[in-house]
């Protein structure tokens, strides 16, 4: 029978503590597979979706080896999207609390390469990046390996896709050959053998199946025809009303149009994809997974990588032609012991894509009539506002110092501030909209940090 407490493993009392006041008791399937290998040194091939835990499994692998005391690159995680890596930084920046001083720096695209030069010449234990921008560093010498003992690749079977097998190969060529290789993938494909041979030593393989059982995700069909498919979906979103829903688009023109005709109708909808300056997409990420916007419409290019948590509804506007993206899609909803929604939109020409994905789910799929549900509900508004504020980690701000300036002489309470996000240069704050003005008025007309900046609403 496999361990699942954390307690069981050889990782340092500090490390178990905190994951236990992180409410990270028991380990994943991913987590109690992969974790005892990848302590004990070896390479590793870990096939799981996102949201499985795999974040925490390297992590912890990476952290159990970790020198302190030697300020230098330890470890390299490279991830297909400047999204995926800020997920994965905050993650490990979360697992590391119980070690002192442990520094880790943001390599990506959309950020300047000079500041990001500036914090590699303070000395870093972690960097986490995008193939593209680690390489520029390495050429440029502004980062260095020579102290390399992990490499992790995140979502490789994602870049392989976005063509990055090239870029990756470049910035392994600077790292020794001496080190341990974590390759986590979400799909298998033949690509990801030929990669692992590339960059790994006899390495393990594990894999956890998506556990989409009837039991916590709904899925239901709705035939349409195509030039119904918008008020189609317009109509599941008013009669389910889901605190949030992704819903996904086969393309990016599409993607854009349905999140433009749902937002004419009053619906709280973002999209997502990749037209949008990273600024933007840093927006929109945020305003969805701190409650301020309950849709967002998006690609499986775009949305792959994101960890969104409790998810209520994942919606097909578009079918998908490969019956596995159909799986990782709906897979997002019914996390966690949740109970999840996955509703599906389908053209009569498109029933032979309904039958491949219950072939390969080896389930059939309940079919629902639009005819009967209820469209004549208002759209349902989020409960949160986002304000952006024009400083971040470059100027000193932490949350406690928002929180505090919210919560001090503004009067707002601890419960009506939501989710704070920090990043380089930008803050963001979500504060519910009973008193979302109040918020705003107060951090415009005074400090944070003993000193004047700059508010506003997005």
């Amino acid at each position: 029978m496999t361990q699942t407490e954390f307690s069981t493993l050889s990782l340092d009392p500090a490390l178990v503590d905190n994951l236990t006041s992180l409410e990270y008791t028991r380990m994943t399937p991913i987590q109690a597979q992969s974790l005892p290998l990848m302590l004990n040194g070896k390479d590793v091939i870990a096939q799981a979706s996102t949201g499985s835990g795999k974040t925490v499994a390297f992590g912890l692998a990476l952290l159990a080896r970790l020198n302190v005391n030697h300020l230098a690159v330890q470890t390299m995680v490279i991830c297909p999207t400047r999204e995926l890596a800020d997920q994965v930084a905050q993650e490990l920046r979360r697992l590391a609390r119980a070690m002192a001083n442990v520094k880790l720096v943001v390599l990506c695209g959309g950020s300047p390469t000079s500041a990001q030069t500036a914090s590699l010449e303070f000395g870093a234990h972690i960097v986490v990046g995008t193939p593209g921008r680690m390489l520029k560093h390495l050429e440029q010498g502004s980062l260095h390996l020579d102290h390399l003992n992990t490499l992790v690749l995140d979502e490789a079977d994602r870049m392989l896709d976005m063509g990055f097998a090239y870029d990756i190969e470049q910035v392994v060529a600077y790292a020794p050959k001496a080190r341990q290789t974590l390759l986590f993938s979400a799909t298998y494909p033949n690509g990801i053998a030929d990669l692992s041979r590339g960059l790994q030593q006899n390495p393990e393989r594990v894999s956890v199946a998506d556990e989409n059982r009837a039991d916590t995700i709904v899925q239901l069909l709705f035939e349409v025809s195509p030039h119904l498919r918008k008020q189609a979906l317009a109509t599941l979103l008013a009669h389910y009303a889901p605190r949030s829903a992704v819903v996904f688009c086969n393309t990016k023109r599409a993607c854009q149009e349905v999140a433009d005709h749902l937002t004419e109708l009053g619906f709280a909808a973002l999209a997502l994809n990749g037209d949008l300056e990273q600024r933007e997409r840093d927006q929109v990420l945020i305003r969805f997974t701190n409650g301020s916007a309950n849709i967002l419409v998006a690609t499986d290019v775009a949305a792959r990588g994101l960890d969104i948590k409790e998810l209520a509804a994942v919606i097909n506007y578009d079918i998908t032609q490969d019956p596995e993206v159909h799986v990782h899609r709906v897979g997002r909803t019914g996390r966690a012991g949740q109970q999840g929604l996955a509703l599906s939109l389908y053209s009569p020409q498109e029933a032979y894509r309904v039958h491949l994905i219950e072939e390969y789910q080896n389930a059939t799929i309940v079919q629902g009539t639009l005819a009967e549900l209820n469209s004549n509900t208002p759209p349902l508004q989020p409960d949160m506002v986002t304000l952006n504020i024009a400083g971040g980690r470059k100027s000193k701000i932490r949350a406690g110092d928002i929180l505090g300036a919210l919560t001090g002489e503004a009067g707002i309470k601890g419960d009506q501030v939501g989710k704070i996000n920090i990043s380089e240069m930008q803050s963001y704050v979500a504060v519910h909209k009973d008193v979302a003005k109040q918020a705003l008025k107060h951090l415009q007309q005074g400090k944070i940090k003993g000193r004047i900046v700059k508010v506003r609403q997005i």
